[in-house]
């Protein structure tokens, strides 16, 4: 489908898919899978490419375009490797929240050495007892004077440990509830501020995903994001804004698993000829195919909503990560499937692909939680459409 990209765009799209394809080809994705060894040096191409600063406006040292463009980046980055994608783009995560919310001096002070790839972010909500129920975060700010002192444990936090720059969220009165928690802006590095083991995991093994642990860390109260108690307000709005990117994840390596498959089953020759000439395959394709563009035009739109500052994206943002994350789910597992026993084999690239898809349903919210969201936006909506 033709979804109309400006000049600009399309040379994004251009630029990044001509890296994926050079430089994180099937090796060096199976090393890094294997090692699991943080990607610096294609973290680096990025950086020298321009392609950190997509999203960030021109006067902080970006490119000036919007979730729209980090989604396009996204996606052909995860069609080489979901693994390394997601180091690029967690740092939108920890970022946004700056963009988003931020004072000037918190945007000039931090958004161009994002913007020119110099310092990843990451964004710290999760908890161990606090997942998809935000308000369970133990980790405190007690303010003292002029600064607050940090306590608790952040866990599975992508780029932890890798990025400079964190976001996190804290309590700061947890009698008010969901209006007493607040976000900081933290570096690498800050007394008090120390990582957990990196993580060993079923999949984007490029990744690193680590606790951040915080013991008595003292944060000058400039550092506060917004205001004081804003934190779930903060939180909510970088999720709308970053479901698609995740969705643009699972695209992109829903798309990568259909491409092998269409590749594979052109040259597997059985029964004297090759299988994607028999119906059966050609209609696994033909779902898969379809699949995948739905999920593309379902990510597409909804970023375009964002950009253009629809405010009320709750429940298409939630559809831009549930729809593609589970159509991902489907298509590798067909992938596979089409491969046969060659697809359970690490020397293929599918299974990797099946297991970098997996995460995709589960982080940033479960799928379960998006379908709770959803399900309330539609019954807001209708309660609203029958007092109308």
């Amino acid at each position: 489908m033709d979804y109309l990209l400006n000049e600009t765009q399309k040379m994004v799209v251009d630029l990044t898919r001509k890296i994926a394809r050079e430089k994180i080809t099937p090796a060096v994705a199976a090393h890094y899978d294997e090692t699991e060894e943080f990607p610096w040096d294609i973290m680096k191409i990025l950086a020298d490419a321009g392609l950190f600063g997509v999203y960030i406006p021109e006067q902080y040292g970006g490119l000036g375009g919007g979730i729209f463009e980090l989604c396009l980046v996204t996606e052909e980055l995860s069609r080489a490797c979901g693994g390394i994608s997601i180091c690029y783009a967690a740092t939108a995560l920890g970022a946004y929240p700056i963009l988003m919310s931020g004072s000037e001096e918190q945007k000039k002070k931090y958004m161009p050495d994002i913007a020119a790839g110099k310092k990843l972010a990451a964004f710290g909500l999760t908890e161990p007892n606090a997942g998809s129920d935000a308000g369970g975060i133990q980790t405190t700010a007690r303010k003292e004077g002029d600064h607050y002192v940090i306590n608790g444990t952040k866990q599975w936090i992508t780029n932890g440990g890798e990025a400079e720059v964190y976001t996190i969220v804290a309590m700061t009165d947890r009698t008010k509830g969901a209006r007493g928690a607040t976000v900081f802006i933290l570096d690498k590095g800050m007394p008090g501020f120390e990582f957990g083991k990196k993580e060993k995991k079923m999949g984007i093994r490029a990744s690193a995903t680590r606790e951040l642990i915080f013991n008595d860390c003292k944060v000058s109260a400039d550092r506060v994001l917004g205001k004081e108690g804003m934190g779930f307000i903060i939180a909510m709005r970088n999720f709308d804004g970053s479901r698609p990117g995740v969705g643009a994840q699972a695209l992109g390596i829903a798309q990568g698993a259909l491409d092998d498959a269409i590749a594979y089953a052109r040259q597997r020759i059985q029964f004297g000829k090759p299988i994607i000439s028999f119906q059966a395959i050609q209609h696994m394709l033909a779902d898969m195919a379809t699949q995948v563009e739905a999920a593309r035009a379902l990510i597409y739109a909804t970023a375009r909503m964002i950009d253009a500052g629809v405010k009320d994206i709750a429940k298409e943002s939630c559809m831009s990560k549930l729809f593609p994350s589970d159509t991902a789910m489907k298509v590798t597992t067909d992938a596979v499937q089409i491969f046969g026993g060659y697809g359970y084999m690490r020397e293929y690239p599918v299974e990797k692909r099946m297991r970098d898809a997996k995460i995709t349903q589960i982080y940033e919210g479960t799928n379960q939680i998006q379908r709770n969201v959803i399900a309330l936006q539609l019954i807001k909506q209708s309660a609203k459409g029958q007092k109308d």
